[in-house]
């Protein structure tokens, strides 16, 4: 299944149609843009990103040495005169060509994905302090 992100409407292309119908294999898929191209997600965990109408898959240390050995090369981007590469390489030319090529490059991704969120730790819980409502009995100056 795919899902539009209805902020995105307008800025939704056929190469990013056509890269979420490759991933529906997997799961609920849907896209977000960032940065100038696109996040694409898999049941609510971010496993590719599209730059210059080229698609990236999450890799790890597990799964780099397949995408390297397939030819693929790392997400890249310039930040203040340095290259910097991320966890992505791009994903196999023939397996842009059909869902069941792409299904097996799409689940390194997902597990690496899976594996990244795993490895983080959990996020603090926020704590607000309660605080009386205005007018109510609480907030009242009592009586001696």
């Amino acid at each position: 299944m795919i899902v539009q992100d209805c902020t995105m409407v307008s800025a939704r292309n056929e190469f990013v149609d056509h890269c979420l119908e490759l991933l529906a294999t997997l799961g609920t898929t849907r896209s977000r843009r960032m940065f100038g191209g696109h996040g694409l997600y898999v049941d609510e965990v971010f496993i590719a990103l599209i730059g210059a109408e080229r698609l990236y898959l999450k890799v790890d240390a597990q799964t780099r040495p397949l995408f390297e050995a397939a030819g693929c090369t790392p997400f890249r981007y310039s930040a203040d005169g340095q290259s910097i590469a991320l966890g992505y390489f791009s994903a196999p030319d023939e397996a842009i060509e059909s869902a069941p090529l792409m299904q097996p490059w799409a689940r390194l991704a997902l597990a690496a994905a899976l594996r990244a969120r795993a490895a983080k730790p959990p996020a603090a819980k926020r704590v607000t302090k309660a605080r009386p409502r205005s007018g109510s009995a609480s907030s009242a100056p009592k009586k001696v």
